[in-house]
């Protein structure tokens, strides 16, 4: 059988497109061996292919892919391009096709929470119809259609009714396509034709698709079947809109939980979603973090486990069941005393629960772990579930989660970790408890997650960009991580030094060896819970900021992967270039004077050595930061703490870094080199010229080549899930970036305090693109109304020109305020309006918290700050607050979401 395929798109001269799919002639699903198309003209490529009948018993699936000048190829979105085995009279199959860029937002509507919670249409039933008896199949997809509307189609043939609306030719739900078979074995060609809209509870039709008619151009030669993909019916597809609450879960508080919230309390957030017509929870990262058993660890972005979840949620009475409540109940004492304090008290919490969850496995694990249905989550979860399980083991045996220190297992053996995982030593036992904790988290979130589904409302997760240097994952494999490089960000409006994560970057080249089998798993998991999720720092996929192991300040970093200055630019640029002067910290009497005030003598006499140059160099023992921060770990005074800053900013005070391996050939400028007094210190002249360089470096030169990084990664790791994705695009964003998401139909992060066009002091929500998730504020920053207090004259600003009001701006923000603010947002155009509960409470002059200060969950300027925000009502009392409830409720629906 002959099989033709044609693929309407556009192309310019460099560029081809290539046909894949499931049989050998097609690639056997290999990208690599799809085939070449030919080129007819710049709208449309051709493909013929012959293949012996019975192979078309399981059906044909295949799929487009989009060659660039560059060689870079990516495929069209989707995997539903399916032919079935036509009737035995057929000898050729002529396949026309509509290209499914992944930037359509239609194809948002296809992705897990509508297909499965909020567009329950997508479920209808296919009616059963003869599928063999046409000459041409159309297939197109119309997402969303309301209830009783179906898809019709009219056009100048017998069996398209000759554009009769009163009595139009419906189309069949199969699956994500409505379908229809005809025969225009007598119609005449060039066929014109349009779908439409028909109401099949009323028998009326409501409108034709937007847009010029349809047409086929000429007719089939006899024994020839044509399948026409017609991508999408043309309505205002952009019409759905939604929104949701965000709250960390250890931030929700009801009667039951145990001094922080826990996956059970999920539940009464659904039932409080739905009185108040939200439809998306999103949560910050849940994953288990115990890495130093302090309150450290409740920095929720450093997981010792992309995998494992926090026993940190888990409510142990839902472990220990009817037969074991006895034991739990003689901790309500303690559970009262946590529960009634205004914050979580982490190590308190953490301290209860696992000594309880070690009393109820010494009861019950046994026969736990050997039930079938721990056996079916073992198996499939097994390749990080033991490896985790024996890390735990480890960290508690040797007391420390730095694996390297460790006296035995410090390097990772997954045949030794598997056989002492699975032995009967008492060791394995012990062991077996993490086993035991996770498979009861599963259970408990599952529950949360089914809960949340049934109700109507989705759960959206979040994926840190990085993971714990000292944690399971980089056990198991380190060689999928720069361990001799720390992750953070550049200096922002919040951190004036940067971010330093700590983190090891990722090493992309070796995770791509095996086609990103580490994200694919890490997705798989997910999905067991959240059907939407967050990509924190999506700018890491196209440049990481990476910071050298000697330093502790993000300023000291360069972003990773970067074309460096070659030495040879400087010249070619009208600069003398000056190693020692560039690369190392310019130190003289009046820098230390500005910067240590009357401890610059104990400085020179202490820290520094003077140099031929007249001023100073550090001395070696002073060198890097690490080396300074070492010297100062034991002296806590504020003097001490002032000189130690200070020499933090000696080290920092440079122009150039030199790159690694380069032997002096190429250099990276310093971000924000001219707040650097080595930079105020040059003359004019090569002040300006070392500026025009260093504009080009950051925000030119970088662009195309950090593209191509994201698109070797970003369409894989989309492809691995059909979860909705969005992605943070916050801080130093290349020019590329929004370019990129656009093209991949990943929702952009819109915040009005932190518009992307920096010609402009705030976003203006009525700006937003569909395709992205708009809020007042997020965990990193301050609550609407703390923000209100922190800075007059933007407030001013802010108040006359955003919220169009007159006159002075009240001191605080009042509730009319705050409501006002909240309604910009639930009006955008955007598909996702997400409030920090805070925000929404925020709007009520009676539920507010008192002192909004005390609302903040994280503060990026602080290295350590202490996750410990909890609601300052019980969700009980919330869902009895009528008046309130009602309110938010019909703001949510008048503004059409």
């Amino acid at each position: 059988m002959k099989l033709q395929f044609y693929i309407r798109f556009h192309t310019e001269f460099g560029e081809s497109l290539w046909l894949g799919g499931n049989h050998p002639s097609l690639g056997s699903d290999q990208p690599e061996k799809a085939v070449a198309m030919e080129y007819l003209n710049e709208e449309c490529w051709k493909a013929e292919i012959t293949i012996d009948r019975k192979d078309l018993k399981t059906a044909l699936q295949y799929k487009y892919y989009f060659q660039n000048k560059e060689g870079a190829r990516v495929a069209e979105w989707g995997n539903d391009r399916v032919l079935d085995a036509p009737s035995k009279d057929i000898h050729e199959v002529i396949l026309t096709d509509t290209w499914n860029h992944a930037g359509e937002f239609e194809n948002a509507f296809y992705t897990t929470p509508f297909k499965e919670v909020l567009l329950p249409q997508h479920k209808r039933t296919a009616r059963s119809r003869k599928k063999n008896s046409f000459t041409h199949l159309f297939k197109i997809k119309a997402p969303l259609l309301g209830k009783h509307e179906a898809v019709c189609i009219c056009g100048g043939a017998d069996d398209l009714g000759h554009w009769n609306t009163e009595n139009p030719v419906l189309l069949t739900a199969e699956g994500d396509w409505w379908t229809i078979g005809v025969d225009l074995s007598n119609a005449t060609f060039p066929l014109v034709y349009k779908y439409g809209v028909y109401d099949t509870h009323e028998k009326t039709f409501i409108r034709y698709e937007d847009g010029d008619n349809r047409m086929l151009p000429f007719a089939a030669p006899e024994a020839t079947q044509t399948v026409i993909h017609d991508g999408f019916i043309a309505l205002p597809n952009n019409t759905w809109k939604g929104a949701g609450v965000a709250i960390p879960v250890f931030s929700l508080r009801s009667k039951h939980s145990f001094g922080v919230g826990e996956f059970s309390d999920i539940k009464l957030l659904v039932d409080w979603a739905r009185k108040t017509g939200l439809r998306l929870i999103q949560l910050l990262p849940v994953n288990d973090t115990v890495a130093t058993h302090t309150w450290v660890d409740s920095y929720p972005y450093a997981a010792i486990s992309a995998f494992a979840l926090h026993p940190l949620y888990i409510n142990l009475s839902k472990v220990a069941g009817k037969k074991y409540a006895a034991q739990v109940a003689a901790l309500r004492k303690k559970q009262k005393q946590l529960n009634d304090l205004p914050e979580v008290d982490y190590e308190e919490v953490m301290r209860f629960k696992m000594a309880m969850l070690k009393e109820l496995y010494l009861e019950m694990g046994k026969e736990c772990l050997e039930s079938e249905e721990y056996k079916v989550f073992l198996e499939r979860n097994r390749h990080w579930l033991l490896p985790y399980a024996a890390f735990c083991y480890y960290r508690d045996k040797y007391d420390t989660s730095r694996f390297e220190s460790w006296k035995t297992n410090s390097v990772f053996n997954r045949q030794e970790i598997e056989k002492f995982m699975t032995s009967r030593a008492a060791a394995a036992r012990e062991a077996g408890l993490y086993c035991f904790i996770q498979y009861h988290l599963h259970l408990q979130l599952k529950e949360a997650a089914d809960y949340a589904h049934r109700h109507g409302v989705v759960l959206k997760g979040d994926i840190p960009i990085g993971i714990y240097r000292y944690g399971s994952d980089a056990w198991v494999a380190p060689e999928l991580y720069n361990m001799d490089q720390q992750a953070g960000a550049p200096p922002d409006d919040f951190t004036v030094v940067g971010q330093n994560w700590g983190f090891p970057t990722y090493n992309w080249k070796k995770m791509q060896e095996d086609g990103f089998d580490w994200w694919k798993k890490r997705f798989e998991q997910m999905s067991e819970y959240f059907d939407t999720f967050r990509i924190d720092h999506i700018l890491g996929f196209f440049r990481i900021w990476s910071i050298p192991a000697h330093a502790v300040q993000g300023i000291l970093g360069h972003f990773v992967p970067c074309i460096p200055v070659h030495y040879t630019e400087f010249g070619e640029n009208g600069i003398w270039f000056e190693k020692e002067r560039f690369c190392r910290p310019f130190v003289n009497d009046t820098v230390l004077h500005e910067i240590f005030g009357d401890d610059a003598d104990t400085v020179r006499q202490h820290y520094l050595t003077p140099n031929t140059h007249g001023g100073y160099d550090l001395l070696p023992e002073f060198d890097t930061q690490k080396k300074v921060e070492a010297h100062f770990t034991a002296i806590a005074s504020p003097e001490q703490e002032k000189i130690k800053f200070g020499l933090y900013e000696l080290v920092a005070n440079v122009i150039l870094f030199e790159e690694e391996g380069s032997n002096g050939l190429s250099y990276h400028f310093r971000i924000s080199m001219e707040s650097t007094w080595s930079y105020r210190f040059l003359i004019p002249h090569v002040q300006q010229k070392l500026r025009e360089l260093y504009i080009n470096y950051f925000y030119h030169r970088q662009d195309d080549f950090w593209k191509k990084e994201a698109m070797q990664k970003l369409p894989y790791l989309k492809a691995a899930t059909n979860m909705l994705i969005c992605g943070e695009d916050l801080g130093m964003v290349p020019h590329s970036v929004p370019e990129v998401m656009k093209e991949l139909g990943i929702l952009s992060l819109e915040i009005q305090r932190m518009p992307k066009d920096p010609s402009k002091p705030f976003f203006i929500p009525s700006e937003a693109p569909y395709l992205s998730v708009i809020t007042p504020s997020t965990h990193d920053m301050s609550t609407v109304r703390a923000w209100w207090e922190e800075n007059r004259e933007r407030t001013q600003n802010f108040y006359n020109h955003v919220l169009g009001q007159w006159g002075d701006a009240p001191f605080y923000c009042e509730a009319w305020v705050n409501r006002a603010i909240v309604l910009q947002h639930l009006y955008s155009p955007a598909m996702w309006s997400i409030f920090q509960l805070q925000d929404l409470l925020g709007m009520s002059d009676t539920l507010r918290r008192e002192n909004p200060q005390e609302e903040r969950i994280n503060n990026p300027a602080v290295p350590q700050h202490y996750w410990r925000y909890r609601m300052h009502i019980k969700l009980e009392d919330l869902l009895n607050e009528d008046a309130f409830n009602e309110e938010l409720k019909e703001y949510v629906k008048n503004s059409g979401r």
